[in-house]
């Protein structure tokens, strides 16, 4: 049909401008002079508007009216594909250019004062700038609320967890809650009995990166459509024929960088496995961050951090640092280590059963940040008191390892963190339907994974945006999200 090609045909062209961005927003995390920010913020500002501006140009209504009129004649796969067109640019349009603008450099500003800020502890300058970052986020919110007919938050998680409500994070979080900070001491009384000796540096960044690059191609990852490299906060970023990971390298402990590549990769393998007939369109697109999510904490934990997996990385892990005789790289010592659990002020660095109290406590603070029940000023207090009711550590005065240690707020992605939680529960319940269909140790052994990603590919990747969350978890388990699984999952591995 004239409209539906016209449609995609913009939105190829729009992918071209979203794929520079994606690369020059890469080059700022990772290879940019610090002198060079102010350029960059005003480049990528320009072309936020530009593409922005080709996002909700008046013809693009045009062929949504007409094409609305005319939904009987499409098949599921153009209802599918229009469907999502259709988000993208309901997304856009909503917003005048001058809040897209303004957002942009508000942001840029926020974020690259950030890394010195946070370096030197400076919560006063950095709220400054988070100040004017939330005024544009909460505006942003009610605008997309009056559209949708919804709450002011429930509309900015919809720009990453589609279909997903608060009520509902409030009630899965909230079964969390009753559950998991007894399940987080009983883990920790139970490991203080257990004797673990901790891999000794220091690990050379040069052996570090071989190791994780080994442990990429083991996972499948496709060289020549990606890259490694190194940045403040891990990410992966890029587009699908052009990935980007990143990690940062601590020479006293190899095993940090090295889980967040394995992390990493998971996003990678899924961006790479997208269907390619559906390229540059966005229904061929990821489903959602949740869903993103899901992959990435599939390979670092439901896999990486098994008992057969850990084998593998200690096997090699062995070679890449000569430790053949180390009492630390023993196998079962080398599995305790991968699955320790410790309370800790690091989100990025918890291990996956205190990382979701890291999450709820920013889903609480940002939920109440965008509704105007709490200020920027009032996030200290509120973060110590949250991490010691969950996690029994204080960060008063702390914060550079407190409410300042992640990137996501500095550019206005309130909505974004539940989704790290939702992709931890997804993917206990993707492995769980895996196991009963295969022998997903017996092949870890085997040191060929490729039908656990075959698996991933068929029922996840190769379905991209063509169907709901909800759908695509009960065709590939047979069921909607269930947390159930999670907590059989974390008690069945670490209390068992």
């Amino acid at each position: 049909m004239e409209q539906l090609d016209k449609l995609e045909a913009h939105f190829k062209r729009l992918s071209h401008f979203q794929h520079l961005a994606a690369i020059c927003g890469w080059d700022q995390a990772t290879m940019m002079p610090s002198g060079g920010s102010q350029a960059r913020a005003d480049a990528m500002a320009e072309l936020a508007l530009y593409t922005h501006q080709q996002l909700t140009t008046h013809e693009l209504h045009d062929w949504f009216s007409a094409l609305d009129e005319q939904q009987d004649r499409l098949n599921d796969a153009q209802r599918a594909s229009l469907r999502e067109m259709k988000r993208q640019w309901q997304h856009a349009s909503v917003l005048p250019d001058t809040l897209v603008k303004a957002k942009s450099l508000a942001g840029a500003k926020c974020e690259h004062a950030w890394r010195q800020q946070r370096q030197n502890n400076d919560w006063d300058g950095f709220a400054k700038n988070l100040k004017e970052v939330v005024a544009l986020a909460r505006e942003e919110a009610h605008i997309r609320a009056d559209q949708k007919n919804c709450s002011p938050y429930d509309a900015l998680l919809d720009l990453y967890e589609p279909d997903m409500t608060a009520s509902r994070i409030d009630e899965v979080f909230g079964e969390l809650k009753t559950w998991l900070p007894d399940t987080i001491q009983a883990v920790v009384d139970k490991q203080s009995q257990q004797t673990t000796r901790l891999p000794e540096g220091p690990f050379a960044e040069a052996q570090q990166k071989a190791l994780g690059e080994k442990m990429m191609a083991l996972l499948g990852f496709d060289f020549e459509h990606g890259r490694l490299d190194v940045s403040t906060h891990p990410f992966c970023g890029g587009v699908p024929t052009d990935v980007r990971i990143t990690t940062r390298y601590d020479e006293k402990d190899f095993t940090s960088a090295l889980m967040g590549v394995i992390h990493e990769t998971g996003h990678a393998r899924y961006e790479q496995g997208l269907p390619k007939h559906l390229a540059s369109l966005p229904v061929g697109k990821a489903r959602s961050m949740g869903v993103h999510e899901s992959q990435s904490l599939f390979c670092e934990m439901q896999l990486a951090r098994s008992e057969a997996f850990a084998t593998l990385i200690c096997q090699h892990a062995k070679q890449a640092f000569n430790r053949q005789d180390d009492p630390a790289f023993h196998v079962d010592n080398f599995h305790r280590v991968l699955t320790r659990v410790s309370p800790g002020y690091i989100r990025v660095d918890a291990d996956e059963v205190t990382y979701p109290a890291h999450i709820m406590l920013r889903y609480d603070i940002e939920r109440d940040l965008i509704s105007g029940k709490m200020e920027v000023d009032h996030i200290p207090d509120r973060w110590d008191h949250a991490m010691q009711q969950y996690l029994g550590l204080s960060t008063a005065g702390n914060y550079k390892n407190g409410c300042m240690q992640d990137i996501h707020w500095t550019d206005g992605s309130f909505g974004y963190f539940p989704t790290y939680t939702l992709g931890a529960l997804y993917a206990a319940q993707l492995m769980q339907t895996m196991r009963q269909q295969m022998d997903v140790d017996g092949i870890i052994a085997s040191g060929n994974v490729s039908p656990i990603f075959d698996w991933l590919s068929q029922h996840i990747w190769q379905r991209a945006s063509t169907t709901s969350t909800d759908n695509l978890l009960k065709d590939a388990t047979g069921e909607t999200l269930n947390p159930a699984h999670f907590r059989e999952y974390i008690q069945g591995r670490y209390l068992i």
